[in-house]
């Protein structure tokens, strides 16, 4: 049980910090691009990034994410889709269907902390809820609909995907089969599989030596999709200093939120520096594109095969984590890892069964 606290303390921690990093600059390198980006880290001489980021006033970033500007970890859609899927989770299990998720969001999520594919999912699922409760009767959802949108193979299910790989140790199968279960009701194509290789490489790291989980993690998700490409593609920029600039040129066609591309800088970023986890998460967020969700998964995966998270991380947000679902505000780090604890420890025990 000890080895089990440790292990998503780290996970937990580290992906807060990744989010929060990349947070601070995440409006800029989206609306403004890379090299806008480039200039404000080279302003504020974070170059490499190996801590939070300077605040230097400006349009696009946010400053209570930045070093001696943070009381609390910023609530963001990365960490809100983290506690939704404990809470899914405390409620359902490993029996967790895409119908638990989609009556999940319209009880927990605000719609104003949705994007993208969430944000076109949700549309068509309350318009299929108002259909259905009409007669005041609940007879289900035909959530088909809700998944076939213009953003479906985006990063959305990917940075949902986290949580559903740290109760699963040593269990990536199981890890990507309820991601897919969440991913469905807003993805398709890439944008399920990354989800469900994130997911199994969080379960295959807690107990696999890191190469040896990628390719389990990999052989949870289609030979021939583009998530698989992607991933091997990261792979192969391996230890190379230009590997973000190789991504962003290979995959330039691409939404700065699209599945593909931030998941080969996922990659690259994170098995580049297995031992350094200060440099995971800089390289993470500097290479651009979406960087709080890149921050936070790198983060997360990190914490799962590495050390301590170092303190220069996690003492400026105090333990406090902000969050923006309904009924809650912000919770305590050591609550979120005692209640992910219990529900793998729950799904470990009906697995056994």
């Amino acid at each position: 049980m000890s080895e089990l606290l440790a292990r998503l303390d780290r996970a937990w921690k580290g992906r807060i910090s990744g989010c929060q990093l990349g947070k601070a600059v995440e409006i800029l390198s989206l609306r403004d691009g890379y090299d806008a980006l480039a200039a404000y880290l080279a302003q504020v001489g974070a170059a490499p990034v190996r801590d939070y980021l300077e605040f230097r006033p400006h349009l696009r970033i946010f400053e209570t994410c930045c070093r001696g500007r943070m009381r609390r970890s910023e609530p963001d859609d990365d960490i809100n889709y983290s506690l939704l899927a404990l809470i899914l989770l405390e409620e359902h299990g490993a029996a967790l269907e895409t119908v638990d998720v989609a009556r999940g969001w319209l009880r927990l999520l605000p719609p104003g902390m949705t994007y993208t594919a969430e944000r076109a999912a949700y549309a068509t699922l309350m318009h299929l809820a108002s259909e259905r409760f009409a007669d005041g009767a609940d007879p289900g959802f035909d959530l088909g609909e809700c998944s076939l949108n213009r953003y479906n193979d985006w990063i959305g299910a990917q940075i949902r995907a986290d949580l559903y790989g740290w109760v699963c140790p040593g269990r990536p199968s199981q890890a990507a089969a309820l991601a897919r279960k969440d991913a469905a009701l807003s993805h398709r194509g890439d944008g399920v599989e990354g989800a469900a290789f994130v997911a199994a490489l969080g379960a295959a790291l807690a107990e696999s030596e890191p190469e040896q989980a990628l390719s389990q993690a990999l052989g949870e998700i289609a030979a021939g999709s583009g998530a698989a490409a992607a991933v091997r593609f990261g792979r192969s920029l391996v230890g190379q200093p230009d590997g973000g600039a190789r991504i962003r040129a290979e995959y330039a066609a691409l939404s700065p939120v699209h599945t593909l591309n931030n998941l080969a800088i996922v990659v690259w970023a994170l098995y580049s520096n297995l031992g350094d986890f200060s440099a995971a998460i800089g390289e993470a967020v500097a290479a651009g594109l979406d960087t709080d969700c890149n921050g936070a998964t790198v983060g997360g995966l990190w914490g799962i095969q590495g050390a301590e998270i170092p303190a220069n991380w996690t003492s400026p947000w105090n333990g406090r984590v902000g969050v923006s679902l309904a009924g809650h505000d912000e919770l305590a780090i050591e609550a979120l890892v005692a209640r992910t604890a219990a529900v793998a420890l729950r799904i470990a025990d009906a697995e056994a069964q």
